[in-house]
């Protein structure tokens, strides 16, 4: 809301300048976006909350001002204006005028006439003071209405009363089929829930937002209607919204109006006007009894983290209007009329905070107990095991929970939703597997190594069960190719199962791979296996994917799927963890070509290089197998790569090889031999 400095002075009497006034209105929570000077004098641009609708007034910044500056002192027009200007203008005739209230989206609707008026241009110092606020001057009654707006914050609006031509108004909601002209010129077919002031037959103006054209003042008009009402602040909202319209009246509607300041509007506008008018018709069927709140003064300072003696509290809620009895153990508070946003304590204990200034909280440091960051117990434990599986290469999918049927779907009976978006999404998943399919496909569905956390969802009897999972899929190439022409790993029944065992041993479980009491008909019969921990706990599956699942779900052949159990792991104990640091100093790969016998299990090969390659051992793997020509029958040729690191320095060639040496000698215990 744009204002002259001089306005707000007509209110308060104070020292502090225009810059110093918008400081203070600042911390007061009405936040000084702009000021400047136009013709000499500072004009100021104020930001006012959307629930404090008394500060869109020349009354309710002051009042602000004499809250929180305790030198300030309030003008005569002041103390008018809380007087609510008691027939400032007695009035000198009958009102013919009668109001009738249809609707409970207006609260109060008041009106005056005024017989034998002049319209014409306003007061140089009223279109002057107008101009700096933004408005536009139009003529004397319109002007008036927009002054005691900006004065009061209760908007007005002024009829020609001939061309109303009946002494009856009546404020109902639109029938069907009505339409109305506003000011602007724009016709508009208006809704039932739209509010309308009425004659006995047809809208002349939408409530709180704009007047019809048909009932517009002009030069000519002689005789005025002063409406001054109070409705509803949702209503106007919509009705604004529906409309199309943003008007000054409007933006103070929405943010409520005062009601008991309906009266005082038109009071201070005939008063501004200097003609008599008559009797005032006032019809106020919303008026609401306003209740005690409690305040209680102790609460209030731990609240706040300061102290605020009881009698000063009492002063600052006085100065903002309101009645206090009691002596702060607590207080009975009756919040004003133009308050609407005061309604419970904690709302008081704000009004208290802010008039002392939260700039005088004082500087210490925070004491007290708080609670130990970070996930604990089982979250923290399937932390653990998802930053395992990313470690070992895995990337993680998020998917939704609603799908449609798949070929990998458990055999649990399925949820379905009352109402399904569409049929993409018509069942709860049973498997994870099936949004793992999906991504494998979409992504070109080789050498892809992904896992998705989440829950599946099925039914038991008339029973809904819902369960968390953690499931994988590994299909193709294991590592980069780092050679030209050299021949990596793929995926397999045993790779994935060794990563998961790995991904259970980061995460502080051992685990074995054991075959399956009863197979699950998605995998294939004879290479798939059940996980247990070592307590003999089952926590999942592995194994290679069916055939005919294969082709159904139009995935290789060499699909490898896995899935665990995490509502059985996560309440598993878990055994230590040990951790060694990270050497910052570059690797060196050192390659064996071992010819073995066939009967040997890789097992023992790969704990046998494991002991031989020591400290330096970062990482070992199998990138080659072949047997065939030039192979002895009942052997094979293994293609082993070792990945060397040392803390602290690096490896030398000389080292490097010495550790290659090294394991190769101990491969030689296992009947193994370099080509």
């Amino acid at each position: 809301m744009k204002f002259p400095y001089s306005m707000l002075l007509d209110y308060v009497s104070t020292s502090l300048n225009a810059e110093e006034a918008g400081d203070l209105l600042t911390m007061a929570g009405f936040e000084l976006e702009d000021i400047e000077e136009v013709d000499g004098e500072p004009v100021l641009d104020v930001k006012v909350m959307s629930n404090r609708g008394d500060g869109l007034s020349m009354l309710g910044l002051a009042r602000e001002i004499l809250a929180k500056d305790e030198a300030a002192i309030p003008t005569a027009l002041y103390e008018k204006a809380a007087g609510r200007f008691a027939q400032a203008v007695p009035g000198s005739f009958h009102n013919p005028v009668s109001v009738e209230i249809k609707t409970d989206d207006c609260r109060r609707f008041a009106c005056r006439l005024f017989r034998n008026v002049t319209n014409g241009a306003s007061p140089a110092w009223v279109q002057d003071r107008l101009k700096k606020a933004g408005q536009r001057p139009i003529s004397l009654f319109v002007d008036l209405t927009n002054y005691v707006m900006l004065e009061l914050g209760q908007p007005l609006h002024a009829f020609d009363f001939d061309r109303i031509g009946v002494d009856k108004i009546v404020v109902r909601q639109a029938a069907p089929g009505e339409n109305l002209k506003t000011l602007d010129g724009q016709e508009h077919e208006l809704l039932p829930n739209q509010m309308m002031i009425c004659d006995d037959r047809l809208p002349i103006s939408v409530a709180g937002v704009m007047g019809g054209e048909a009932t517009e003042v002009h030069q000519g008009t002689t005789t005025v209607l002063l409406e001054s009402a109070n409705f509803l602040n949702t209503s106007i909202r919509k009705t604004r919204k529906q409309m199309g319209f943003n008007t000054d009246a409007s933006y103070r509607f929405e943010r409520s109006v005062d009601p008991d300041g309906v009266v005082a509007a038109i009071e201070r506008f005939t008063e501004l006007l200097g003609e008599p008018g008559s009797a005032i018709v006032d019809s106020y069927p919303g008026r609401r009894e306003r209740q005690p709140l409690t305040l209680r003064v102790d609460r209030a300072n731990r609240m706040l983290g300061f102290k605020v003696p009881s009698h000063q509290a009492q002063q600052y809620l006085e100065r903002l209007g309101m009645e206090v009895a009691g002596h702060g153990d607590p207080f009975f508070v009756i919040p004003p009329s133009w308050r609407p946003d005061l309604a419970r304590e904690i709302d008081l204990i704000e009004e208290v905070g802010r008039v002392h200034g939260y700039e005088r909280i004082p500087e210490e440091m925070p004491v007290g107990l708080s609670t130990q960051g970070g996930t604990r117990g089982a979250l923290h434990n399937l932390d653990r095991l998802t930053e395992s599986a990313i470690r070992s290469g895995f990337i993680q999918l998020v998917s939704h929970s609603l799908r449609d049927l798949h070929p990998l779907d458990a055999a649990t009976p399925r949820v379905e939703p009352r109402s399904p978006a569409s049929p993409d999404m018509a069942y709860l998943r049973n498997s994870l597997w099936p949004s793992l399919s999906d991504a494998v496909n979409r992504n070109g569905g080789r050498d892809l190594h992904l896992f998705e956390v989440g829950k599946v969802f099925s039914k038991a009897g008339d029973c809904y069960v819902e369960e968390r999972e953690m499931s994988f899929v590994s299909i193709g190439a294991l590592l980069p190719t780092e050679k030209q022409g050299e021949t990596v790993p793929q995926a397999e029944f045993f790779s994935l199962k060794g990563e998961l065992l790995g991904i259970l041993a980061q995460a502080g479980w051992t685990a074995e791979a054991v075959l399956p009491k009863a197979t699950d008909a998605r995998l294939h019969p004879t290479r798939q296996a059940s996980l247990k921990l070592s307590n003999g706990s089952e926590i999942g599956k592995v194994g290679q994917i069916h055939p005919d699942i294969a082709e159904a779900g139009r995935l290789p052949l060499g699909t490898i799927l896995a899935e665990l159990d995490l509502d059985v792991l996560l309440c598993q104990p878990q055994e230590g963890i040990s951790l060694k640091p990270v050497s910052r100093n570059p690797a060196v790969r050192r390659d064996i070509a071992l010819l073995i016998e066939k009967s040997i299990p890789f097992s023992r090969i790969r704990e046998t290089v494991e002991q031989a390659g020591g400290d330096v051992l970062e990482r070992q793997w199998l990138f080659d197998q072949f047997e065939g020509q030039g192979i002895p029958e009942g052997k094979h040729s293994l293609g082993i790569a070792l990945q060397l690191r040392k803390l602290g320095s690096n490896l030398t060639d000389e080292e490097a090889n010495q550790v290659r040496e090294t394991v190769v000698a101990a491969l030689a215990t296992l009947g193994g031999t370099t080509r």
